[in-house]
């Protein structure tokens, strides 16, 4: 298997598995249909780009000796991904009035850096393919993994909006913001369980 494949492979499994960041796509899909969640997708794959550039060049040696830095990401990423999902969960079901609540391009941004998962992602594939060593392999790596977190993040927001049809079920967006809040919300307490344990 080429290297260039194998980099395709971790790229889409880790882009298109649910994630806080996929859930709040679909989410905002099914809330104000595609092409208002379309800032939040860009935002989030612009995000956890420069994200895995930072990473790739030497951010991670850097943060590795400031001890403090995983419990704030952990405390503050659980935080954000809970409000994210407060958020989803008590935004007004009225489409005309909801647009307050819609997931914007800088919450895209900022939840990248914020999540787990991403920091995980940018992580792993900097250090399976041996990235830190050679530029070159990294620029490769983000060329590929660019476009497809971009496409995993608009196939979630499109899945998203085909279930608009959710707005001529009685309390139908309701339910699925409180289903897909509530999920957040406990990927959020997940995650300060887990870390502490």
């Amino acid at each position: 298997m080429s290297v260039a494949f194998a980099m395709f492979l971790f790229s889409l499994s880790m882009s298109i598995s649910p994630g806080p960041v996929n859930m709040t796509s679909l989410s905002s899909g099914v809330n104000y249909g595609f092409q208002k969640t379309f800032p939040f997708v860009s935002g989030a794959t612009i995000g956890f780009t420069i994200l895995l550039v930072a990473v790739g060049l030497g951010l991670a040696n850097m943060i590795s000796h400031i001890s403090a830095f995983q419990v704030v990401l952990e405390y503050v990423g659980a935080g954000y991904i809970g409000y994210m999902g407060y958020q989803i969960m008590s935004s007004n079901t009225e489409i005309e009035v909801q647009d307050k609540n819609l997931p914007r391009f800088h919450h895209g941004f900022l939840m990248q850096w914020l999540n787990p998962k991403a920091w995980i992602a940018c992580l792993s594939g900097v250090v399976a393919f041996n990235l830190q060593d050679s530029y070159t392999m990294l620029l490769v790596f983000v060329s590929i993994y660019f476009p497809i977190c971009y496409l995993s993040l608009v196939a979630w927001a499109l899945l998203g909006s085909k279930l608009q049809f959710l707005n001529e079920i009685k309390n139908g967006i309701r339910t699925f913001n409180v289903l897909t809040g509530g999920l957040l919300i406990l990927v959020a307490v997940y995650l300060l369980y887990t870390t502490h344990t």
